[in-house]
């Protein structure tokens, strides 16, 4: 009876120290559900966990494909595939079969960032129209649940819904209302991957290695979150705000495997306070996903901060007083900075939709908008197709005036109202001036600034505030990018 109580208490603890894959059924991640859209025109990637040695084959559209998994995990290459909005099954067979139906073939795009990103269809301006015409067969939705993780994690919880009025209403607007446009003018399938989390920074969305590597990272940021990192091991649901790579861990790398066109982000409220770090932070990210999704330089399309006046409450009149610096201006400055520096980056500018006394404007739709058109031009190369509003190119100083000129000018500059507004100008001393602006009616991409109180003018800057009051558009109708011609010391230059 001992000997037979001792085996059986044996074998129990030797039953514990076996992997979780020991015995086990083949099991897909969550991505791979029902209503799933796959990447057309890549390798396919069909990933999962199995039992040591045990053979699984995977069926998809004709394509078959084997190999054996290996401690527990398996992962097969099946051939790229065109578009198609034909249902299919996918097959995974081993000591058991998973079956996973209804999966079209299209564009895949993941769409990330904080609060305004998160943004639900529900609280977007004016949403009962656009959430009850949502129904779309061709548009699927994924929603990656929030997790913060010290370390990368290989699964989540959720799955793939059809896009209809009951599924969209608590996903992203921003998400929907650039997946509705994309697919209606490529006419695929699209796949939405929404990971988001509100107030979160952007070191949070950034890989470990990325940021210990990095002197001024490291000295900046991750030394800087060192007591909530020790906290951090006796709070595992997160406890303090937020910690570097988190939610890169917990969010984005159970993606990695997954084929997708490109990335749409909005995000940078929370770190305005650091915008000149940002200029390569937000590059660096860009490039750690790019590393790590193994899919070349995908496009990576973002929003530029919305207009708002930080709950001052204050009057136009107020606001516009006088010319003033901003850290809200100078992170806009540093995506621009992106776009520039990294190839298929792009940035949507949405200077008329913000909202002063509010950090998040209800006016989601022009915002998915933009982003489709940045993508339709960046990741499609659509001809023909004035994908921004005017940004800045150059200036030229003549007779007490400076020529600006702008690039995406389109057929001319136009503008709302009867006046330029939002443009100043400085001397040599430093000291800024609003400014009279016009459009010049010879040249269609330039405009000429001046004031009396600058009369040798050096440098000028356009929608430089919080909250920027201008008018000048394109031919689209697409607002021009904040801008600034000097290059003086940032008030966030020093700034950790």
């Amino acid at each position: 009876m001992f000997r037979r109580l001792s085996a059986q208490i044996l074998l129990g603890c030797v039953s514990l120290a076996l992997p979780a894959w020991v015995n086990a059924d083949v099991r897909l991640p969550a991505l791979f559900t029902d209503h799933m859209v796959l990447q057309q025109g890549k390798p396919i990637s069909v990933w999962g966990w199995a039992n040591h040695g045990e053979q699984i084959t995977v069926e998809f559209a004709g394509q078959k494909a084997t190999t054996v998994a290996k401690e527990g995990h398996w992962i097969v290459k099946l051939p790229r595939q065109p578009a198609n909005d034909q249902p299919a099954v996918l097959r995974v067979t081993g000591r058991n079969t998973v079956e996973v139906n209804d999966i079209l073939v299209g564009e895949v795009w993941v769409c990330s960032g904080q609060s305004n990103m998160e943004w639900p269809m529900s609280r977007s301006e004016n949403p009962d129209a656009a959430i009850n015409s949502s129904a779309n067969p061709n548009i699927r939705l994924f929603t990656v649940p929030k997790r913060r993780s010290p370390a990368p994690v290989d699964d989540i919880k959720s799955q793939w819904v059809a896009c209809g009025p009951e599924t969209v209403r608590s996903f992203s607007a921003v998400a929907y209302f650039f997946g509705r446009d994309l697919q209606k003018a490529r006419g695929v399938p699209i796949g939405l991957i929404h990971t988001s989390w509100g107030g979160s920074p952007a070191e949070v969305w950034v890989a470990d290695d990325v940021l210990k590597n990095h002197p001024a990272y490291r000295r900046d940021i991750v030394d800087a979150y060192f007591p909530v990192l020790q906290r951090w091991a006796n709070t595992p649901q997160g406890g303090p705000p937020w910690q570097p790579s988190e939610l890169y861990n917990g969010m984005i790398a159970p993606l990695l495997q997954y084929g997708i066109a490109g990335a749409i982000w909005y995000q940078g409220e929370s770190n305005a306070g650091r915008a000149w770090q940002y200029r390569s932070l937000f590059a660096d990210m860009i490039s750690n996903w790019r590393r790590d999704f193994k899919q070349g330089n995908f496009p990576f399309l973002c929003v530029q901060l919305a207009p708002w006046d930080r709950n001052k409450k204050r009057s136009i009149e107020e606001i516009t007083k006088a010319p003033t610096e901003s850290d809200w201006a100078e992170l806009r400055e540093a995506q621009n900075y992106v776009v520039k520096k990294l190839p298929k980056v792009g940035v949507a500018i949405i200077t008329d939709v913000g909202d002063k006394d509010d950090i998040h404007p209800a006016k989601k739709e022009p915002v998915g908008s933009r982003l489709a058109l940045l993508a339709r031009k960046i990741a499609y190369s659509e001809r023909g197709l004035i994908p921004t509003g005017p940004s800045y190119r150059r200036q030229m100083v003549a007779s007490g005036k400076i020529a600006v000129y702008f690039n995406n000018a389109g057929k001319k500059l136009t503008q709302d109202g009867e006046r330029l507004t939002g443009f100043a100008i400085a001397g040599e001393d430093r000291k800024w001036h609003w400014a009279d602006a016009v459009i010049d009616p010879d040249r269609k991409n330039r405009v000429w600034v001046s004031s009396p109180a600058v009369p040798e003018p050096v440098a000028v800057r356009y929608g430089w505030s919080d909250y920027p009051v201008v008018n000048l558009k394109n031919s689209e109708g697409l607002p021009a990018s904040p801008f600034r011609s000097d290059w003086w010391p940032a008030t966030t230059l020093n700034s950790r």
